[in-house]
């Protein structure tokens, strides 16, 4: 009998433990739903960056950075040879020397020819000025020789002089009219066809060739523009085969060795960054109190730090994050949310690490 009791009374014994264990869990509600909405965890996570050459390509020659190095931001972290890009520069330069020296030249050219025409004006007018005296003069000359030769006509006519005279007077007369014709066709040879007031034909040709050296000096200095832009283009260029840190953060692989050809916005750097999440996942209900840009508070389950944060993301979870249909009472899915935590950098909390948040500090939002 005493061994039928045994198993009687172990039997007894595991009944009861699993009533009261049964009733635990209808008092506490400790299934997959009910222990879901306790505690929400999550891994601290970084955020990587991809770090690549802006539109450039070229042989690595300084792999400055190793993995597990910490950088900041403007560090230079990898540089590509430049010496195409150097020597194509300074022939930009030599060209804009060049260019400058042209325009300098042009414009003194061009100030010259001014000057001379300027010079010459003065010397014709001059000219001019004398060739109308010498006009004046002939024409003096020419009235005294018709007074003469008059004079002595009448005095053959009386009788008075020979006619060797009158001869005379007319071939004075006749010279004394060619030398004005022949002064008066210098005066207009000197004045170009100009009438008083007017500028000189031949000196305003002058100037108008000056003026059009201007006209070279302009497309010169065009030139040079598009040369001085070529000239940025080519520093940019090479600006951009030095790769630096975007920001602070750690090196987490380098993809690129020293030594190898590297294409444009390929990768050649993942970079560690400062800004670190963590998500969790909250049923409707906790999703309702909650706006992005709310201050959440965590704890880590390594050493309990307290790590507040800043809710950067509420959205509808993924399907996989519903609760399930688990308790006994069938009671329908349950939709979630994903809820994105920023925090910012602090001691003794890593990537990697699990924050949890507490259904209280949920509830206080």
């Amino acid at each position: 009998m005493a061994v039928k009791s045994k198993p009687a009374r172990v039997g007894i014994v595991f009944i009861a433990l699993l009533i009261i264990g049964g009733l635990v869990l209808m008092y506490e509600g400790n299934d997959a739903v009910a222990l879901a909405t306790k505690r929400k965890d999550g891994i601290l996570t970084a955020e990587q960056v991809k770090l690549a050459f802006d539109s450039v390509s070229g042989r690595l020659v300084n792999e400055a950075v190793k993995e597990g190095q910490f950088v900041k931001k403007g560090d230079i972290v990898m540089q590509l040879d430049s010496t195409d890009t150097d020597l194509a520069i300074e022939k930009l330069k030599a060209q804009i020397a060049q260019m400058d020296a042209q325009i300098e030249s042009t414009g003194g050219s061009m100030g010259v020819n001014l000057f001379r025409a300027d010079t010459d004006e003065t010397q014709s007018f001059r000219q001019i000025d004398q060739q109308r005296a010498a006009v004046s003069s002939a024409q003096a000359t020419l009235r005294n020789a018709q007074l003469d030769y008059d004079r002595n006509v009448a005095l053959v006519e009386a009788g008075a002089v020979a006619q060797s005279v009158v001869d005379n007077s007319r071939m004075n007369l006749e010279v004394a009219q060619a030398n004005v014709t022949q002064q008066e066709q210098l005066l207009q040879k000197l004045l170009g066809g100009a009438t008083d007031g007017q500028s000189l034909p031949t000196i305003e040709a002058e100037r108008q060739s000056a003026a059009n050296m201007a006209n070279d000096v302009e497309a010169l200095r065009q030139q040079k523009k598009q040369l001085e832009v070529q000239l940025k283009e080519l520093e940019v260029a090479k600006e951009r085969l030095t790769l630096r840190a975007p920001e602070d953060g750690k090196i987490l692989n380098v993809l690129a060795k020293q030594g190898e050809m590297v294409s444009p916005s390929s990768p050649v750097i993942l970079l560690e960054s400062n800004r670190a999440y963590y998500d969790i996942y909250v049923s409707e209900e906790q999703a309702a109190g909650l706006h992005e840009g709310d201050e959440i508070t965590g704890t880590t389950v390594a050493g309990e730090k307290k790590v507040t944060g800043t809710i950067r993301l509420l959205t509808q979870a993924p399907g996989f994050a519903d609760l399930k249909q688990t308790r006994e009472k069938g009671q329908s899915d349950l939709s979630a949310f994903q809820v994105r935590i920023y925090i910012a950098p602090q001691e003794g909390v890593i990537p990697g690490m699990t924050i949890g948040v507490t259904d209280r500090e949920l509830a206080e939002k």
